[in-house]
């Protein structure tokens, strides 16, 4: 038999495998620094937050009472969040070559400063903070927001 009989089944077992495999989320940002208890909820499930760790869209941060977590977006904006806070990531499109994008936040308790990025600086209303009373549309490029209970 030739290579190419051996060879013909395992690529295409290979290939059906890569089909089956579910799609990776894309990652949007990361976190470059944190103090206390951070935790992230993706998809139903809680991860100790960790720093190097990659956040996604629809991703909820979560910090204690003893907690702060600083993120970088791909689109260089600063998102910094204080204790007892949580922050949802919403919508996060971002073309790094256009530099076209949309992103939408929603801070439903604790404290948030952002600078923005790239994003808000090629067109300021493609980013946005929800808060429970307010909705934020970015015009500079600093800001901070608080949420009390």
């Amino acid at each position: 038999m030739s290579r190419l009989s051996f060879a013909l089944p395992a690529l295409l077992a290979a290939l059906a495998l890569g089909f089956a495999t579910p799609a990776v989320a894309a990652e949007i940002g990361q976190i470059k620094v944190m103090k206390g208890q951070v935790s992230v909820e993706r998809n139903g499930q809680v991860y100790p937050g960790s720093v190097g760790m990659r956040v996604e869209t629809s991703d909820v941060l979560k910090t204690g009472s003893d907690g702060s977590v600083g993120v970088t977006m791909k689109d260089d904006s600063l998102l910094s969040a204080g204790p007892n806070s949580i922050l949802s990531l919403d919508r996060y499109d971002f073309d790094p070559v256009t530099n076209n994008g949309r992103f939408d936040a929603q801070l439903k308790k604790g404290s948030l400063a952002v600078i923005s990025g790239r994003i808000a600086k090629q067109a300021p209303d493609a980013m946005t903070i929800r808060t429970p009373s307010a909705i934020l549309g970015v015009r500079g490029t600093e800001f901070a927001v608080s949420v009390s209970d």
